[in-house]
């Protein structure tokens, strides 16, 4: 059975934070602590903060600004995270009104409606609850029969969705399966870290899986091939759970938030992926010559590069692998869906692409499509 990705949807916030105002409100909060303890750092008991820029911040990452859920809050340098209105549990959650909006764009894209849907898989590097299901809450307001499920594989969540997608497809258990990531990030950042303060922004993506029987898009791909990979690791963390009120620990700590060891992380990640892509390619019988596009993971433009370099060769094109981070920064599993909902367009019937992503885990989940 041919299984393709029919249609693709992006949501963003409304609402931004460029590099600059992000670094007023960090140097603001970095004074202000080393004022305050100006006599233990001056002992030794207490390490100073050091100041950061908007110029390191873009060279460090090729970021220059992220969309937020929630503005309110991140640039209050006595409070330092998003401000969120509570709401009451017969209300739409705030994750599941993210994931309705990219899903509904999803939908008009694939020319599909609920009733073409019978499978709902929300998959993120984070959830705001443990249950009931964000899928199960997305899947009754968007008035769709069958089952639905989250996952959480950190940044490698969208891709692994798409492999469940695909396969109960092809295995004819599902007629149709959307695939919903509302990465709601900025809630599980750090804001008074200058290393990770500026990594994540605030998106929802979504993408339509079907037999291409029933497929009746403009723009279809099929689905030639799917792998993943995981590797533990603790370069890359966050402890936050529902033991820290059993263990007594500090359920905000910093330990509980996004945690990571940038340098280790390039190190190993960047050539895991290079191997985990080229074998990917050989495996069902292709070079990676042949591959038109990567729509890589947006974590960083330095790894991205150097990635999309060992693959080709050469100096990548942008068209070659689209970067998005300038604008949207890390959205965790959503970057290369990102890359993908805005450039994927263009390409003409029998053109191939990989959709990769690759984070926490360490986990790598990839896709080839080839334009139908």
């Amino acid at each position: 059975m041919t299984v393709v990705i029919s249609g693709a949807g992006l949501w963003k916030p409304d609402e931004f934070v460029t590099n600059e105002e992000l670094v007023e409100a960090y140097n603001g909060y970095v004074a202000q602590f080393n004022e305050e303890f100006a006599a233990q750092i001056e002992s030794g008991e207490v390490e100073a903060k050091p100041s950061s820029s908007a110029e390191f911040i873009e060279k460090a990452s090729g970021i220059k600004q992220r969309y937020t859920y929630c503005k309110a809050g991140i640039l209050d340098i006595n409070r330092m995270r998003p401000l969120l209105p509570p709401r009451g549990d017969d209300e739409l959650s705030h994750q599941a009104e993210m994931a309705v909006n990219a899903a509904k764009k999803a939908l008009a894209a694939a020319n599909k409606t609920a009733s073409d849907i019978d499978m709902v898989i929300v998959s993120c590097a984070y959830t705001q609850r443990s249950y009931p299901a964000i899928a199960i809450e997305v899947q009754q307001a968007l008035g769709i029969n069958g089952f639905g499920f989250d996952m959480l594989v950190a940044c490698s969540a969208a891709t692994f969705a798409l492999h469940r997608a695909h396969d109960a497809v092809a295995a004819g258990s599902s007629k149709g399966v959307l695939v919903i990531n509302p990465e709601l990030t900025t809630p599980q950042v750090n804001f008074k870290d200058r290393d990770g303060h500026f990594i994540f922004g605030d998106v929802a993506t979504a993408v339509v899986v079907e037999e291409a029987q029933t497929c009746s898009s403009q723009h279809s791909y099929e689905i030639i091939g799917t792998q993943a990979l995981t590797q533990y690791s603790n370069n890359i963390r966050s402890n936050f759970g529902y033991l820290s009120y059993a263990d007594d620990s500090e359920p905000f700590a910093d330990d509980k938030l996004f945690r990571q060891n940038g340098r280790k992380v390039f190190k190993e990640v960047c050539p895991m992926v290079v191997e985990h892509l080229t074998s990917q390619v050989e495996n069902i019988g292709l070079k990676v010559a042949d591959i038109k596009r990567w729509w890589l993971h947006q974590a960083n433009i330095n790894m991205n590069d150097l990635i999309a370099r060992r693959l080709l060769g050469r100096e990548p094109k942008f068209l070659d692998a689209p970067i998005v981070l300038d604008e949207y920064a890390n959205t965790a599993s959503a970057g290369s869906i990102i890359a993908f909902n805005l450039y994927h367009e263009d390409l003409q019937a029998g053109d191939l692409g990989v959709i990769c992503s690759f984070g926490a885990g360490y986990s790598i989940g990839s896709l080839v499509v080839r334009k139908r």
